[in-house]
C-alpha cells in the first residue's frame, strides 16, 4: 500500500478509503484491509455462512490498521468484522466492501433536479451479499473543495476517523453503512482544501434533524407513511376560479400548552383543522416549517430544506397532519425561503471551505437586512438544490403550493443596499438574471410535474409578469400577493375618517392594476409585528369605531378581487401586536366585541364560498364593476362583482361614522333584493342601524338604502 494513503488514512485526511481498506489485491492472492482504532483484535467472518476467514493482524506502522491474507478466489465473499476492544466486543460489516453500490449514488444524479434528493442524502437501500439482503444507507454529499469527508455520527461515536468517505470525479463523496437505519444521528466531518478541519456539518440533504445543541442529521425512512389523501389529489380543481381563504398560522404560537410548550403536529390536527373548517378557510398556509436553527427567525432562516422542523414532531407526523387537512377538503401552502440562509456553523455557510452554496462575494452574497447568506443562482448545483428542494414539499409531503418567500430581494441586485454595496448585471442593470432564470425554470418544473400545486410570489414591486407563464415572458408564478392593495387600504383605513376623503384613490387605486397580476391580498404576519401593531390597533376612533372600521374593512377585503390571506388573530381582532413566543390570546373571545369580530369572519369566510360572483372571475375583468369610486367627500364606494353567469353581488361601503340616508345604489335589474351581509350587524357587535324597511328596485333600477355607519353591506336580489 502506498505510503501517501496510509499516511492520509491515519491524519484524517483520506479520499480514497476504497483504495486502501476492503477487498484488496496482494501478491500473493487477496487481502482485507480494515482501519478500526479502537480495535486491539479482529476477527473475519463469512457473511453467508458465519465461517471464520481468519484473525486479522495489526500493521505495526499505522495503529488501527488491520490486514488479513488470503489465498485468490473467483468471488469475493462478503464478511463481517468481530471486533474486541478495551470495554466491549461487538461486529459489523465493512462498509468498505461496497464501493460500486456506494458509487451508484451518483448515478445521474444531476439530469433532473429531483434526483438529488433521490440518492444524495442518506438514502435507505438493500445490499445484495452473497445470499443475503442487507438493511443500509447510501450515504452521499456534495463537498467540491474539500480535501476528506467522514462520516460521524452514532455508528462510530463520533469519530472522523472510523469512516472516510470516498470522492468522486464531480465532486461528491460517498459510502454505504450497512446495518445503519432510520433514526441514526450522523454528521460530516470536513476539511477545507487547505486540510483545515470545518465545524461538523449538516447534511444539507436530510430528511430530519435534532435541536439544539447538536443540530445533527438523522437517517429517515419516507416510504412507511401510507397516505389516504387520494380523492383529494384526484379532485378537478381550478385554483383562479375557486373561492381561496388563506389561514396564515406559525405552528409555534397559534394555541399551546398550559406550559407555554407548543402543540405538537398530532394535535394541530386536532384543534386547528375543526377550526378551520369552522371558521370557514379553505386553505392553512405554514410559515416556515423548514428546518431552521433559531425559533426566533419564524423558520424564515432555515438550513433544513429538506426536512421538516422537529420541533412540534416527526415527518410523519407532518405528514399525517397534511393527510388530515386534505381529508377534511383543506389545502395546505408552505411558506418556502430560497433567497437566503443563515451562517451558523453546521450549516450551508462555506460548507466545504469553499463558496459552495452562496456568492462569494458579499455585494451579492451576503443579505444586510437579514444578516444571512445568499444562494449564488448562477451556480449549477445551487439551482438544482433549490429546485429540488421545491419538488421534495410537493412529492412527499404532498403540499399544494409554494409561497415563495421574498422574491424582490431575488430580482434585484441593489435590493436595501446603498450605491457602491452591489455589483451590477452584465447589462449595468440591477436585474439578477441569474434568480430570474432560477425562478422561471422553478415554475415550469412545478407546473409540469405537479399540475394541481400552485406557487405564490412575495413580490413587493411592480416587476412586469411576475404570475404569467413562462412563456408569455413572465416567471411563472400561479399567484402574487398584492403588497401595494395592502399598504395602499391600511394606510386609508388607519386614517381618521374626517381626513379619509382626501385619501380616497388609496382605497381604489387597486383597480387600475388589478389584472396585471393572478393577486392573493393579504394581511399576514408581516402587517402585526415589528412596533406596527396588530390590525385592529391600525383603526382610529375609540373601542366601538376601531371595531366598526375592522369589521367594514375586513368585508371591503372580501368582496375586492383577488384571493384572501389573513394572518391568525386577526379573524377575531387581537389587539396586541403578535409574539412569536405567546399563544395568540383566545381569551378574548369571551367579549363581545371580539366574538363578534369572530363571526363576522366566519360568515364572510362562508358567504364569499357560497357566492360566485365574489371569487369565480376574480382575475378577469369581467368580474368587477364600480358603481360609485367617486364619492370622496363622503367616503363610500360601491360596485358590483358578478360570476360568469352573469349573478350579481352589489357592494356598498361607507368608512365613515356618519350614517347614509337615502343613499341611492343602481342596479341591473328590478325587483326585491336583500342584504347577505351587514358589517354593522348587532351579532357582529354593530350597531343594527336599519338598512331600510324595503329593499325594492322599480323602473328607475336603484334601491333606497340606510347606510350605516363605518360598514360594508353585500346585496343580491332575491331569487
Amino acid at each position: 500500500m502506498p505510503n501517501h494513503l496510509l499516511q492520509a488514512l491515519n491524519d484524517v485526511r483520506c479520499a480514497q478509503p476504497f483504495a486502501i481498506l476492503g477487498w484488496q489485491t496482494a501478491e500473493k492472492g487477496l487481502l482485507i484491509r480494515a482501519f478500526l482504532p479502537s480495535a486491539l483484535r479482529v476477527n473475519a467472518v463469512a457473511l453467508d455462512d458465519g465461517k471464520a476467514l481468519g484473525e486479522m493482524h495489526a500493521v505495526a506502522d499505522v495503529p488501527g490498521l488491520f490486514e488479513l491474507q488470503l489465498p485468490r478466489r473467483k468471488n469475493q465473499l462478503p464478511y463481517r468484522l468481530e471486533m474486541q476492544s478495551a470495554k466491549h466486543s461487538y461486529s459489523v460489516i465493512d462498509p468498505y466492501q461496497f464501493k460500486d453500490e456506494a458509487f451508484f449514488a451518483v448515478h445521474y444524479v444531476n439530469s433532473r433536479p429531483e434526483n438529488l434528493y433521490q440518492q444524495l442524502g442518506a438514502q435507505l437501500i438493500e445490499l445484495s451479499a452473497g445470499k443475503q439482503r442487507i438493511k443500509a444507507t447510501r450515504f452521499a454529499v456534495y463537498a467540491p473543495h474539500a480535501s476528506s469527508v467522514s462520516l460521524i455520527g452514532d455508528m462510530n461515536n463520533w469519530d472522523g476517523r472510523c469512516h472516510p468517505m470516498e470522492r468522486t470525479a464531480c465532486g461528491h463523496w460517498v459510502l454505504v453503512m450497512p446495518e445503519v437505519a432510520a433514526g441514526v444521528r450522523y454528521k460530516f466531518e470536513i476539511k477545507d482544501a487547505s486540510g483545515h478541519l470545518l465545524p461538523h456539518k449538516a447534511d444539507p440533504m436530510a430528511f430530519a434533524a435534532e435541536q439544539f445543541p447538536s443540530h445533527a442529521s438523522l437517517v429517515f425512512d419516507h416510504s412507511r407513511y401510507q397516505w389516504q389523501d387520494s380523492a383529494w389529489q384526484q379532485r378537478q380543481h381550478n385554483p383562479y376560479q375557486s373561492p381561496m381563504s388563506i389561514y396564515e398560522v406559525h405552528l409555534g404560537s397559534w394555541r399551546t400548552h398550559a406550559d407555554g410548550s407548543a402543540l405538537t403536529y398530532p394535535e394541530m390536527a386536532a384543534q386547528l383543522i375543526p377550526y378551520v373548517l369552522d371558521m370557514g378557510y379553505t386553505h392553512i398556509e405554514l410559515l416556515p416549517v423548514l428546518e431552521h436553527p433559531y425559533s426566533g427567525s419564524w423558520g424564515y432562516q432555515p438550513l433544513g430544506m429538506f426536512a421538516v422542523t422537529s420541533r412540534f414532531g416527526t415527518p410523519d407526523q407532518f405528514k399525517a397532519f397534511v393527510d388530515a387537512c386534505h381529508q377534511a377538503g383543506i389545502g395546505v401552502i408552505l411558506d418556502w425561503v430560497p433567497a437566503h440562509f443563515p451562517e451558523d456553523g453546521h450549516g450551508l455557510a462555506r460548507f466545504d471551505g469553499g463558496h459552495l452554496y452562496e456568492y462569494a462575494d458579499p455585494r451579492r452574497g451576503w443579505h444586510p437586512d437579514w444578516n444571512s447568506c445568499i444562494y449564488d443562482f448562477g451556480k449549477d448545483y445551487v439551482r438544482q438544490f433549490l429546485v429540488a428542494s421545491a419538488l421534495f414539499w410537493l412529492d412527499k409531503f404532498h403540499i399544494d403550493g409554494l409561497r415563495v418567500d421574498a422574491v424582490a430581494s431575488m430580482l434585484y441586485l441593489d435590493y436595501s443596499r446603498e450605491h457602491g454595496e452591489w455589483i451590477p448585471n452584465i447589462d449595468g442593470g440591477n436585474h439578477n438574471y441569474e434568480a430570474i432564470s432560477l425562478l422561471k425554470w422553478l415554475n415550469q418544473e412545478v407546473y409540469s410535474k405537479y399540475p394541481h400545486a400552485m406557487t405564490i410570489a412575495e413580490e413587493s414591486t411592480s416587476f412586469a409578469g411576475v404570475s404569467r407563464p413562462v412563456d408569455m415572458g413572465g416567471l411563472g408564478f400561479g399567484f402574487k400577493w398584492n403588497m401595494g392593495w395592502m399598504n395602499d387600504t391600511l394606510r386609508y383605513i388607519s386614517k381618521d375618517p374626517a381626513y379619509r376623503k382626501y385619501h380616497h384613490s388609496d382605497l381604489t387605486f387597486s383597480m387600475v392594476y388589478a389584472y396585471n397580476e393572478n393577486f392573493i391580498l393579504p394581511l399576514s404576519h408581516d402587517e402585526v409585528v415589528h412596533g406596527k401593531g396588530s390590525i385592529l390597533n391600525k383603526m382610529p376612533g375609540d373601542e366601538w369605531q376601531q371595531a366598526a372600521n375592522l369589521r367594514a374593512y375586513y368585508a371591503f377585503m372580501f368582496a375586492h378581487p383577488g384571493k384572501k390571506l389573513n394572518f391568525m388573530g386577526n379573524e377575531f381582532g387581537q389587539g396586541t401586536e403578535w409574539n412569536h413566543n405567546l399563544a395568540l390570546p383566545w381569551f378574548l373571545l369571551d367579549f363581545d366585541k371580539h366574538r363578534g369580530i369572530s363571526q363576522l369572519f366566519r360568515d364572510l369566510n362562508h358567504t364569499y364560498r357560497r357566492c360566485k360572483p365574489l371569487y369565480e372571475l376574480d382575475h378577469q375583468g369581467a368580474g368587477f364593476a364600480w358603481i360609485d369610486h367617486q364619492d370622496a367627500d363622503h367616503s363610500t364606494v360601491s360596485f358590483r362583482r358578478i360570476d360568469s353567469e352573469g349573478d350579481v353581488v352589489y357592494v356598498v361601503s361607507n368608512f365613515t361614522p356618519v350614517p347614509r340616508t337615502t343613499f341611492r345604489l343602481p342596479v341591473l335589474t328590478a325587483g326585491r333584493y336583500e342584504v347577505i351581509l351587514n358589517s354593522d350587524s348587532a351579532y357582529y357587535w354593530g350597531s343594527n342601524y336599519p338598512v331600510g324597511p324595503q329593499l325594492q328596485a322599480g323602473d328607475d333600477l336603484q334601491l333606497a338604502l340606510e347606510l350605516p355607519p363605518l360598514s360594508t353591506l353585500y346585496l343580491r336580489q332575491c331569487r
